[in-house]
Protein backbone atom coordinates (compact mmCIF):
# COMPACT_ATOMS: atom_id res chain seq x y z
CA UNK A 1 0.00 0.00 0.00
CA UNK A 2 2.70 2.30 0.87
CA UNK A 3 4.55 1.54 -2.35
CA UNK A 4 1.04 2.66 -4.88
CA UNK A 5 0.50 5.14 -2.91
CA UNK A 6 3.94 6.42 -3.44
CA UNK A 7 3.43 5.89 -7.26
CA UNK A 8 0.36 7.35 -7.58
CA UNK A 9 1.13 10.26 -5.83
CA UNK A 10 4.69 11.51 -5.50
CA UNK A 11 4.28 14.76 -5.15
CA UNK A 12 2.18 14.73 -2.25
CA UNK A 13 3.27 16.55 0.99
CA UNK A 14 4.47 13.53 3.73
CA UNK A 15 1.89 14.23 6.11
CA UNK A 16 -0.59 14.10 4.02
CA UNK A 17 0.84 11.11 2.31
CA UNK A 18 1.58 9.35 5.84
CA UNK A 19 -2.59 10.28 6.81
CA UNK A 20 -3.78 8.38 3.78
CA UNK A 21 -1.61 5.38 4.62
CA UNK A 22 -2.65 5.32 8.01
CA UNK A 23 -6.10 5.59 7.21
CA UNK A 24 -6.07 2.77 4.25
CA UNK A 25 -3.80 0.48 7.20
CA UNK A 26 -6.78 1.43 9.58
CA UNK A 27 -8.97 0.58 6.74
CA UNK A 28 -7.66 -3.13 6.09
CA UNK A 29 -6.82 -4.35 9.55
CA UNK A 30 -10.49 -3.56 10.52
CA UNK A 31 -11.96 -6.09 7.71
CA UNK A 32 -9.19 -8.97 8.59
CA UNK A 33 -10.66 -10.37 11.38
CA UNK A 34 -8.38 -11.91 14.04
CA UNK A 35 -6.78 -15.10 14.90
CA UNK A 36 -4.80 -16.87 12.70
CA UNK A 37 -5.78 -14.83 9.73
CA UNK A 38 -4.46 -11.88 11.35
CA UNK A 39 -1.41 -13.51 11.48
CA UNK A 40 -0.92 -14.67 8.58
CA UNK A 41 -1.69 -11.88 6.63
CA UNK A 42 0.51 -9.72 9.49
CA UNK A 43 3.24 -12.18 8.20
CA UNK A 44 2.96 -10.91 4.44
CA UNK A 45 3.11 -7.33 5.60
CA UNK A 46 7.18 -7.76 5.55
CA UNK A 47 6.84 -8.71 1.78
CA UNK A 48 4.21 -5.86 0.30
CA UNK A 49 6.66 -4.29 -2.02
CA UNK A 50 7.66 -7.88 -3.29
CA UNK A 51 7.41 -7.41 -7.11
CA UNK A 52 8.06 -3.91 -7.27
CA UNK A 53 11.30 -4.51 -9.25
CA UNK A 54 8.76 -4.52 -12.68
CA UNK A 55 7.47 -1.27 -11.96
CA UNK A 56 8.83 0.98 -14.29
CA UNK A 57 9.31 4.01 -11.75
CA UNK A 58 12.42 2.08 -10.43
CA UNK A 59 13.54 0.09 -12.88
CA UNK A 60 13.70 0.86 -16.69
CA UNK A 61 11.23 0.24 -19.26
CA UNK A 62 11.39 -2.70 -21.47
CA UNK A 63 14.69 -4.32 -19.44
CA UNK A 64 14.53 -7.09 -16.80
CA UNK A 65 17.31 -7.83 -13.95
CA UNK A 66 20.40 -9.41 -14.34
CA UNK A 67 20.18 -10.29 -10.90
CA UNK A 68 17.67 -11.53 -8.52
CA UNK A 69 20.04 -11.33 -5.47
CA UNK A 70 23.45 -10.02 -3.80
CA UNK A 71 26.14 -11.74 -1.85
CA UNK A 72 28.69 -9.02 -0.53
CA UNK A 73 31.41 -10.63 0.97
CA UNK A 74 32.95 -7.31 2.62
CA UNK A 75 35.99 -7.37 3.91
CA UNK A 76 36.43 -4.88 6.97
CA UNK A 77 39.53 -3.43 7.09
CA UNK A 78 40.81 -2.24 3.84
CA UNK A 79 42.24 -5.47 1.89
CA UNK A 80 46.10 -4.12 0.53
CA UNK A 81 45.21 -3.80 -3.56
CA UNK A 82 48.84 -3.34 -3.66
CA UNK A 83 49.70 -6.61 -2.48
CA UNK A 84 46.47 -8.38 -3.58
CA UNK A 85 45.16 -7.48 -7.61
CA UNK A 86 46.83 -4.15 -8.68
CA UNK A 87 50.48 -5.03 -9.95
CA UNK A 88 52.65 -2.52 -10.46
CA UNK A 89 56.25 -3.12 -11.23
CA UNK A 90 57.46 0.24 -10.55
CA UNK A 91 57.03 -0.35 -7.16
CA UNK A 92 59.77 -2.77 -7.41
CA UNK A 93 61.93 -0.24 -8.82
CA UNK A 94 61.41 2.69 -6.12
CA UNK A 95 61.56 0.20 -3.37
CA UNK A 96 62.46 1.90 -0.40
CA UNK A 97 62.85 4.91 -2.33
CA UNK A 98 60.66 8.24 -1.27
CA UNK A 99 57.29 8.83 -2.79
CA UNK A 100 57.81 11.01 -5.58
CA UNK A 101 56.13 14.71 -4.19
CA UNK A 102 53.48 14.97 -7.43
CA UNK A 103 52.07 11.73 -6.37
CA UNK A 104 51.18 13.05 -2.67
CA UNK A 105 49.91 17.17 -3.21
CA UNK A 106 46.63 17.45 -2.64
CA UNK A 107 46.61 14.41 -0.72
CA UNK A 108 44.68 13.61 2.96
CA UNK A 109 45.69 10.63 4.86
CA UNK A 110 44.94 9.43 8.36
CA UNK A 111 46.31 11.06 11.54
CA UNK A 112 48.66 7.66 11.62
CA UNK A 113 50.40 8.91 8.60
CA UNK A 114 50.19 13.08 9.10
CA UNK A 115 52.66 14.12 6.77
CA UNK A 116 53.28 11.75 3.61
CA UNK A 117 56.51 13.87 2.58
CA UNK A 118 59.60 11.31 2.76
CA UNK A 119 57.17 7.93 3.10
CA UNK A 120 59.19 5.14 1.03
CA UNK A 121 57.64 2.85 -1.19
CA UNK A 122 57.33 -0.82 -0.40
CA UNK A 123 56.86 -3.58 -3.12
CA UNK A 124 54.49 -6.36 -2.53
CA UNK A 125 55.37 -8.75 -0.14
CA UNK A 126 54.79 -11.82 -2.43
CA UNK A 127 54.99 -12.21 -6.28
CA UNK A 128 52.10 -11.81 -8.66
CA UNK A 129 51.37 -13.55 -11.30
CA UNK A 130 48.84 -13.66 -14.30
CA UNK A 131 45.98 -16.03 -14.51
CA UNK A 132 43.46 -17.04 -17.25
CA UNK A 133 42.30 -16.04 -20.79
CA UNK A 134 42.00 -12.23 -19.51
CA UNK A 135 45.84 -12.08 -17.65
CA UNK A 136 44.29 -11.05 -14.12
CA UNK A 137 47.39 -10.07 -12.33
CA UNK A 138 46.66 -11.78 -8.83
CA UNK A 139 48.83 -12.29 -5.70
CA UNK A 140 50.24 -15.68 -4.88
CA UNK A 141 48.65 -14.81 -1.24
CA UNK A 142 45.16 -15.26 -3.38
CA UNK A 143 45.28 -18.39 -5.31
CA UNK A 144 42.12 -20.14 -5.62
CA UNK A 145 41.04 -16.29 -6.36
CA UNK A 146 43.86 -16.36 -8.84
CA UNK A 147 41.81 -20.18 -10.32
CA UNK A 148 38.51 -18.49 -10.59
CA UNK A 149 39.75 -15.16 -12.52
CA UNK A 150 38.09 -15.80 -15.81
CA UNK A 151 34.29 -15.59 -13.48
CA UNK A 152 35.64 -11.85 -11.83
CA UNK A 153 35.55 -8.77 -12.64
CA UNK A 154 38.59 -6.91 -11.42
CA UNK A 155 37.75 -3.40 -10.54
CA UNK A 156 40.91 -1.70 -10.32
CA UNK A 157 39.83 2.03 -10.19
CA UNK A 158 38.10 2.13 -6.78
CA UNK A 159 37.85 5.60 -4.64
CA UNK A 160 35.81 6.45 -1.79
CA UNK A 161 35.40 10.32 -0.11
CA UNK A 162 36.46 8.54 3.29
CA UNK A 163 39.68 8.03 5.08
CA UNK A 164 38.62 5.79 8.39
CA UNK A 165 36.70 2.95 8.51
CA UNK A 166 33.92 3.30 9.81
CA UNK A 167 32.90 6.54 7.89
CA UNK A 168 34.01 4.74 5.07
CA UNK A 169 31.94 1.58 5.71
CA UNK A 170 28.89 3.32 5.93
CA UNK A 171 30.12 5.13 2.99
CA UNK A 172 30.22 2.78 0.77
CA UNK A 173 27.47 0.98 2.54
CA UNK A 174 24.44 3.18 3.06
CA UNK A 175 25.68 6.47 0.64
CA UNK A 176 26.59 8.59 3.90
CA UNK A 177 29.61 8.91 5.68
CA UNK A 178 27.50 9.77 9.02
CA UNK A 179 25.28 6.65 10.18
CA UNK A 180 21.48 6.70 9.93
CA UNK A 181 20.85 6.45 6.46
CA UNK A 182 19.29 3.19 4.88
CA UNK A 183 21.81 0.44 4.12
CA UNK A 184 22.30 -1.35 0.83
CA UNK A 185 20.39 -4.57 1.86
CA UNK A 186 17.40 -2.18 3.71
CA UNK A 187 16.78 -0.11 -0.04
CA UNK A 188 16.31 -3.87 -1.98
CA UNK A 189 14.33 -5.26 0.89
CA UNK A 190 12.10 -2.38 0.61
CA UNK A 191 12.42 -1.77 -3.10
CA UNK A 192 12.10 -5.60 -4.05
CA UNK A 193 10.77 -7.04 -1.61
CA UNK A 194 11.91 -11.18 -1.23
CA UNK A 195 11.04 -14.12 -2.49
CA UNK A 196 11.85 -15.80 1.06
CA UNK A 197 9.14 -16.99 2.49
CA UNK A 198 10.22 -18.34 6.20
CA UNK A 199 13.73 -16.48 6.50
CA UNK A 200 14.34 -12.36 6.18
CA UNK A 201 15.29 -10.59 3.10
CA UNK A 202 18.58 -9.30 4.45
CA UNK A 203 21.03 -11.51 6.96
CA UNK A 204 24.16 -10.29 7.94
CA UNK A 205 27.12 -12.30 8.63
CA UNK A 206 30.09 -11.29 10.60
CA UNK A 207 33.24 -13.10 11.17
CA UNK A 208 37.14 -12.42 12.40
CA UNK A 209 40.06 -14.07 11.88
CA UNK A 210 41.31 -15.82 15.38
CA UNK A 211 44.20 -13.90 16.83
CA UNK A 212 44.28 -11.46 14.55
CA UNK A 213 45.02 -8.08 16.45
CA UNK A 214 44.09 -6.02 13.64
CA UNK A 215 39.91 -7.02 14.16
CA UNK A 216 37.35 -4.10 13.48
CA UNK A 217 34.16 -3.59 15.45
CA UNK A 218 31.08 -4.18 13.41
CA UNK A 219 28.56 -1.75 14.28
CA UNK A 220 24.71 -2.54 13.60
CA UNK A 221 24.35 0.41 11.35
CA UNK A 222 26.09 -1.11 8.84
CA UNK A 223 22.96 -3.37 7.97
CA UNK A 224 20.49 -0.28 9.50
CA UNK A 225 17.23 0.56 7.89
CA UNK A 226 17.91 4.34 8.63
CA UNK A 227 14.66 6.09 8.51
CA UNK A 228 13.46 3.20 6.35
CA UNK A 229 10.77 1.38 8.57
CA UNK A 230 12.46 -1.03 10.82
CA UNK A 231 11.35 -4.33 8.91
CA UNK A 232 13.37 -3.60 6.38
CA UNK A 233 16.63 -3.74 8.31
CA UNK A 234 19.03 -6.53 7.89
CA UNK A 235 18.84 -9.48 10.38
CA UNK A 236 22.26 -10.44 12.19
CA UNK A 237 23.14 -14.53 12.20
CA UNK A 238 25.23 -15.28 15.00
CA UNK A 239 28.43 -17.24 14.51
CA UNK A 240 27.01 -20.28 16.22
CA UNK A 241 25.04 -23.09 16.01
CA UNK A 242 22.07 -21.25 17.51
CA UNK A 243 21.95 -17.79 15.11
CA UNK A 244 19.05 -16.54 16.13
CA UNK A 245 17.93 -15.79 19.94
CA UNK A 246 14.96 -16.59 20.99
CA UNK A 247 14.13 -18.92 18.56
CA UNK A 248 13.15 -22.00 20.51
CA UNK A 249 10.25 -22.38 22.65
CA UNK A 250 10.48 -21.64 26.68
CA UNK A 251 10.74 -24.82 28.56
CA UNK A 252 7.07 -26.17 28.72
CA UNK A 253 5.41 -24.23 25.77
CA UNK A 254 4.90 -26.38 22.64
CA UNK A 255 4.51 -25.01 19.21
CA UNK A 256 0.34 -24.94 19.28
CA UNK A 257 0.56 -23.06 22.41
CA UNK A 258 2.92 -20.66 20.85
CA UNK A 259 0.57 -20.02 17.85
CA UNK A 260 -1.56 -19.10 20.06
CA UNK A 261 0.03 -16.79 22.25
CA UNK A 262 0.82 -15.03 18.75
CA UNK A 263 -2.73 -15.08 17.49
CA UNK A 264 -3.47 -13.19 20.68
CA UNK A 265 -0.72 -11.02 20.36
CA UNK A 266 -1.59 -10.25 16.79
CA UNK A 267 -5.09 -9.27 17.62
CA UNK A 268 -3.93 -6.95 20.41
CA UNK A 269 -1.89 -5.29 18.11
CA UNK A 270 -4.17 -4.89 15.40
CA UNK A 271 -5.98 -2.72 18.16
CA UNK A 272 -3.15 -0.65 19.34
CA UNK A 273 -2.68 -0.22 15.39
CA UNK A 274 -6.47 1.38 15.37
CA UNK A 275 -5.23 3.74 17.74
CA UNK A 276 -2.08 5.00 16.62
CA UNK A 277 -1.75 4.15 13.14
CA UNK A 278 2.24 3.51 13.76
CA UNK A 279 3.72 1.93 10.96
CA UNK A 280 5.80 0.52 13.07
CA UNK A 281 3.44 -1.98 14.72
CA UNK A 282 3.37 -3.49 11.42
CA UNK A 283 7.25 -4.36 11.69
CA UNK A 284 6.13 -5.76 15.48
CA UNK A 285 3.17 -8.26 13.99
CA UNK A 286 5.66 -9.17 11.09
CA UNK A 287 8.69 -9.99 12.98
CA UNK A 288 6.73 -11.93 15.83
CA UNK A 289 5.14 -14.10 12.67
CA UNK A 290 8.75 -14.37 11.05
CA UNK A 291 9.97 -15.76 14.22
CA UNK A 292 7.37 -18.21 14.22
CA UNK A 293 7.89 -19.53 10.75
CA UNK A 294 12.22 -19.52 11.49
CA UNK A 295 11.48 -22.22 14.33
CA UNK A 296 11.65 -24.12 11.53
CA UNK A 297 13.70 -22.22 8.64
CA UNK A 298 16.54 -21.56 10.42
CA UNK A 299 17.47 -24.95 12.12
CA UNK A 300 16.90 -26.85 8.37
CA UNK A 301 19.35 -23.83 6.92
CA UNK A 302 21.94 -24.80 9.59
CA UNK A 303 21.79 -28.65 9.19
CA UNK A 304 24.92 -29.64 6.40
CA UNK A 305 24.14 -32.97 6.42
CA UNK A 306 22.70 -32.85 3.18
CA UNK A 307 25.89 -30.99 1.81
CA UNK A 308 28.14 -33.50 -0.25
CA UNK A 309 31.64 -34.28 1.02
CA UNK A 310 33.21 -32.80 -2.23
CA UNK A 311 31.68 -29.51 -1.74
CA UNK A 312 32.46 -28.84 2.20
CA UNK A 313 35.84 -29.83 1.01
CA UNK A 314 35.74 -27.28 -1.84
CA UNK A 315 34.92 -24.23 1.31
CA UNK A 316 38.05 -25.18 3.13
CA UNK A 317 38.96 -26.76 6.67
CA UNK A 318 36.77 -24.14 8.46
CA UNK A 319 33.46 -25.08 6.96
CA UNK A 320 32.22 -26.73 9.45
CA UNK A 321 33.29 -24.15 12.08
CA UNK A 322 30.15 -22.19 12.44
CA UNK A 323 31.50 -18.61 12.65
CA UNK A 324 33.93 -18.67 10.45
CA UNK A 325 34.05 -16.76 6.79
CA UNK A 326 34.18 -20.41 5.39
CA UNK A 327 31.07 -21.53 7.39
CA UNK A 328 29.26 -18.39 6.51
CA UNK A 329 30.40 -18.68 2.48
CA UNK A 330 28.40 -21.65 2.49
CA UNK A 331 25.34 -20.24 4.23
CA UNK A 332 25.52 -17.51 2.21
CA UNK A 333 24.79 -19.92 -0.97
CA UNK A 334 21.88 -21.66 1.08
CA UNK A 335 20.53 -18.73 2.47
CA UNK A 336 20.68 -17.74 -1.70
CA UNK A 337 18.74 -20.73 -2.47
CA UNK A 338 16.10 -19.94 -0.03
CA UNK A 339 15.64 -16.61 -1.80
CA UNK A 340 16.71 -14.19 0.19
CA UNK A 341 17.32 -10.93 -1.65
CA UNK A 342 20.73 -9.76 0.06
CA UNK A 343 23.14 -11.38 2.01
CA UNK A 344 26.25 -9.33 3.62
CA UNK A 345 28.74 -11.73 4.86
CA UNK A 346 31.87 -9.13 6.88
CA UNK A 347 35.31 -10.39 7.55
CA UNK A 348 36.97 -8.19 10.04
CA UNK A 349 41.00 -8.26 10.34
CA UNK A 350 42.51 -6.15 7.18
CA UNK A 351 43.86 -3.45 9.06
CA UNK A 352 47.27 -4.48 8.62
CA UNK A 353 49.13 -0.79 9.65
CA UNK A 354 51.83 -3.15 10.91
CA UNK A 355 51.64 -6.92 10.89
CA UNK A 356 51.70 -6.97 6.89
CA UNK A 357 54.46 -9.62 7.26
CA UNK A 358 51.87 -11.98 9.28
CA UNK A 359 48.61 -11.22 9.68
CA UNK A 360 47.62 -10.27 5.83
CA UNK A 361 49.22 -14.20 5.49
CA UNK A 362 46.43 -15.39 8.00
CA UNK A 363 43.64 -13.37 6.11
CA UNK A 364 44.27 -14.57 2.94
CA UNK A 365 44.55 -17.91 4.19
CA UNK A 366 41.07 -17.81 5.85
CA UNK A 367 39.35 -15.95 2.93
CA UNK A 368 40.77 -16.54 -0.23
CA UNK A 369 39.39 -20.25 -0.62
CA UNK A 370 36.01 -20.13 1.07
CA UNK A 371 35.16 -16.66 -1.06
CA UNK A 372 36.27 -18.97 -4.70
CA UNK A 373 34.29 -21.78 -3.21
CA UNK A 374 31.31 -19.85 -2.97
CA UNK A 375 31.79 -18.53 -7.03
CA UNK A 376 31.84 -22.06 -7.56
CA UNK A 377 29.57 -23.60 -5.56
CA UNK A 378 26.88 -20.70 -7.17
CA UNK A 379 28.15 -21.85 -11.34
CA UNK A 380 27.96 -25.90 -10.35
CA UNK A 381 24.19 -24.85 -8.99
CA UNK A 382 22.83 -22.25 -11.84
CA UNK A 383 23.03 -19.54 -9.61
CA UNK A 384 25.97 -17.70 -10.50
CA UNK A 385 24.27 -15.70 -13.59
CA UNK A 386 21.56 -14.16 -11.34
CA UNK A 387 23.63 -14.11 -8.44
CA UNK A 388 25.76 -10.73 -8.18
CA UNK A 389 28.72 -11.50 -5.76
CA UNK A 390 30.98 -8.65 -4.59
CA UNK A 391 34.14 -9.03 -3.29
CA UNK A 392 35.95 -5.94 -1.37
CA UNK A 393 36.67 -3.39 1.57
CA UNK A 394 36.11 0.07 2.31
CA UNK A 395 39.38 1.52 0.67
CA UNK A 396 43.16 0.04 0.04
CA UNK A 397 46.25 0.49 1.68
CA UNK A 398 48.81 3.29 1.02
CA UNK A 399 51.56 2.25 -1.94
CA UNK A 400 54.35 3.64 0.86
CA UNK A 401 55.50 1.86 3.97
CA UNK A 402 54.22 2.59 7.81
CA UNK A 403 56.40 1.53 9.92
CA UNK A 404 60.49 1.41 10.63
CA UNK A 405 61.62 -0.04 6.73
CA UNK A 406 64.74 -1.99 8.46
CA UNK A 407 61.82 -3.97 10.69
CA UNK A 408 60.43 -6.25 8.41
CA UNK A 409 58.14 -7.99 10.97
CA UNK A 410 56.56 -4.86 11.57
CA UNK A 411 56.00 -3.84 8.19
CA UNK A 412 52.72 -1.98 7.41
CA UNK A 413 50.18 0.23 5.13
CA UNK A 414 47.96 3.07 6.33
CA UNK A 415 44.81 3.93 5.06
CA UNK A 416 44.41 4.98 1.29
CA UNK A 417 41.31 6.38 -0.07
CA UNK A 418 42.19 7.05 -3.63
CA UNK A 419 42.37 4.03 -5.37
CA UNK A 420 41.90 0.36 -4.55
CA UNK A 421 40.18 -3.14 -5.74
CA UNK A 422 37.22 -4.65 -5.69
CA UNK A 423 35.81 -7.73 -7.94
CA UNK A 424 32.48 -8.51 -9.29
CA UNK A 425 30.78 -11.94 -10.30
CA UNK A 426 28.05 -13.22 -11.85
CA UNK A 427 24.82 -11.28 -11.60
CA UNK A 428 25.14 -9.44 -15.43
CA UNK A 429 28.97 -8.53 -14.82
CA UNK A 430 31.29 -9.05 -17.46
CA UNK A 431 33.70 -12.26 -16.86
CA UNK A 432 37.49 -12.46 -17.14
CA UNK A 433 38.10 -8.90 -16.87
CA UNK A 434 39.42 -6.10 -15.27
CA UNK A 435 37.99 -2.65 -15.45
CA UNK A 436 39.84 0.84 -14.70
CA UNK A 437 42.96 1.15 -13.93
CA UNK A 438 45.47 3.09 -10.85
CA UNK A 439 48.32 4.98 -11.80
CA UNK A 440 52.48 3.45 -12.06
CA UNK A 441 52.06 3.08 -8.56
CA UNK A 442 48.49 2.24 -7.49
CA UNK A 443 48.11 5.71 -5.84
CA UNK A 444 45.63 7.44 -8.02
CA UNK A 445 42.66 5.75 -9.94
CA UNK A 446 43.34 7.18 -13.49
CA UNK A 447 41.52 5.05 -15.71
CA UNK A 448 37.71 5.16 -15.79
CA UNK A 449 37.49 6.07 -12.36
CA UNK A 450 34.84 4.90 -9.95
CA UNK A 451 32.80 6.29 -7.19
CA UNK A 452 31.35 4.29 -4.61
CA UNK A 453 28.37 6.17 -5.79
CA UNK A 454 29.53 4.50 -9.07
CA UNK A 455 29.08 1.05 -7.58
CA UNK A 456 26.01 1.71 -5.95
CA UNK A 457 24.19 2.88 -8.89
CA UNK A 458 25.43 -0.76 -11.44
CA UNK A 459 24.65 -2.95 -8.43
CA UNK A 460 20.80 -1.39 -8.47
CA UNK A 461 21.35 -1.27 -12.20
CA UNK A 462 22.02 -4.85 -12.12
CA UNK A 463 18.82 -5.88 -10.19
CA UNK A 464 16.71 -3.83 -12.59
CA UNK A 465 16.53 -0.45 -10.01
CA UNK A 466 17.28 2.42 -11.90
CA UNK A 467 18.66 4.40 -8.75
CA UNK A 468 17.82 7.61 -9.45
CA UNK A 469 13.90 6.40 -9.03
CA UNK A 470 14.55 4.41 -5.96
CA UNK A 471 13.53 7.36 -3.12
CA UNK A 472 12.11 7.50 0.29
CA UNK A 473 10.99 10.85 1.63
CA UNK A 474 12.06 12.30 4.83
CA UNK A 475 11.82 15.25 6.63
CA UNK A 476 10.55 17.02 3.12
CA UNK A 477 13.57 15.60 1.17
CA UNK A 478 13.32 12.68 -1.00
CA UNK A 479 16.29 10.29 -0.06
CA UNK A 480 18.18 7.69 -2.11
CA UNK A 481 21.44 5.66 -2.08
CA UNK A 482 23.54 7.67 -4.22
CA UNK A 483 22.14 10.91 -2.74
CA UNK A 484 22.13 13.37 -6.00
CA UNK A 485 25.28 10.99 -7.77
CA UNK A 486 26.01 7.74 -9.55
CA UNK A 487 27.10 6.50 -13.09
CA UNK A 488 26.32 2.84 -14.17
CA UNK A 489 29.59 1.21 -15.12
CA UNK A 490 28.46 0.62 -18.48
CA UNK A 491 31.55 -1.03 -19.32
CA UNK A 492 31.31 -3.84 -16.86
CA UNK A 493 27.99 -5.37 -18.16
CA UNK A 494 27.67 -8.40 -19.81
Amino acid sequence: MEQTWKILNPDAPEPVRERALNINRREFFSRSGTGVGVAALAGLLGRDVKGAESHSRLGFPGTGPSAKRVIYLFQNGAPTHCDLFDYKPRLHQLHGQPVPEEYLQGKRFSTMTGDPSGKLILQPIEPFRQYGQGGAWVSDLMPHTAAVADELCFVKSMHTDAVNHAPAISFLLSGAQIPGRPTLGAWLNYGLGSDAEDLPGFVVMTSVSKGTSCGQIFYDFYWGSGFLPTRYQGAKFRGSRDPVLYLKNPDGMDRSLRRGLLDDLAALNEIKFKDAGDPEIRTRIAQYEMAYRMQTSVPELTDLSDEPEHVLEMYGPQVREPGTFAYNCLLSRRLAERGVRYIQCMHAGWDQHNSLTTELYKQCEDTDQPSAALVRDLKMRGLLDDTLVIWGGEFGRTPFIQGNFDNRPRWGRDHHPYAFTTWLAGGGVKPGISWGASDDLGFNAVENPVHVHDLQATILHLLGIDHEKLTYRFQGRDFRLTDVHGHILKGVLA
